[in-house]
């Protein structure tokens, strides 16, 4: 029998994060499960009685160095080590330049981009001692294209993308696989903001599905879906300015 996986779902307390973990139930993992609140999620403390050899739940605040410090430490202690460590944890607003909000675009650039380094930075010396690791970020295939008012969100996503692919070959080197998920629309708190028609919604069970299914069985550096929208967006990036910048002027409200 193979040994259980240890992963660290880092924004894990709703959404595809919660969906994720339970996905890692069932597949016999072992989980440390990390929010800001996790201990007081309802579901995750559930979850928690009901399997409690398997979850352990542990707050972080991803904006916060200390906090970071403080807890690396303590995930890669619960279970003798990790093997995979996933990135889940996320902000989002949609702004216009007429209503730019500086303080929201500061969180998701602290939630979506700077956690993931600080986190980073500090798990690396671990995974590397171990000669081996996994490491999955959720990053969007609204990194693939600037579309209007939702520069906030996706600017922060494309740095990480861009971050990935120029430490995948030190990783590399280090025996750590480094994966980045783009997925389109899912339906959760965060996509109830939207005022717009969201193309090829997805539920989180599924987005979560997809996800595990990628982490276990593709070799492949990104994880992509659904296929329609990713490829739109992937043609936008590739069409000359003048033609793609026409297209998005024509999604403005």
């Amino acid at each position: 029998m193979e040994p259980k996986k240890r992963i660290w779902i880092v924004g894990g307390s709703s959404g595809i994060g919660l969906e994720l973990v339970k996905l890692c139930i069932n597949s016999n993992y072992l989980i440390v499960v990390s929010s800001r609140n996790s201990t007081n999620s309802e579901v995750l403390l559930k979850l928690k009685e009901k399997f409690p050899e398997k979850i352990s739940l542990l707050d972080i605040d991803v904006s916060s160095k200390k906090d970071i410090t403080d807890k690396v430490e303590e995930a890669w202690n619960i279970f003798d080590g990790l093997d995979i460590w996933f990135y889940n944890a996320g902000a989002y607003d949609v702004m216009s330049i007429d209503s730019w909000d500086t303080e929201k675009f500061e969180q998701m650039n602290e939630v979506n981009y700077l956690g993931v380094i600080r986190l980073m930075v500090k798990l690396f010396p671990y995974f590397k001692n171990s000669k081996k690791g996994h490491w999955i970020w959720n990053c969007s295939l609204s990194s693939y294209f600037g579309l209007p008012q939702g520069g906030g969100y996706s600017g922060p996503k494309a740095a990480l993308i861009n971050l990935a692919e120029s430490i995948y070959p030190e990783l590399d080197l280090s025996n750590i696989k480094l994966q980045i998920v783009n997925h389109g629309f899912v339906k959760t708190r965060l996509t109830a903001k939207n005022k717009f028609d969201m193309p090829q919604l997805m539920e989180p069970k599924y987005t979560a599905e997809k996800i595990l299914e990628g982490i276990e069985k593709s070799s492949s550096f990104e994880i992509r879906f659904p296929f329609a929208l990713s490829s739109f967006l992937r043609l936008l990036k590739f069409l000359p300015y003048k033609i793609s910048l026409a297209l998005t002027k024509k999604m403005l409200p």
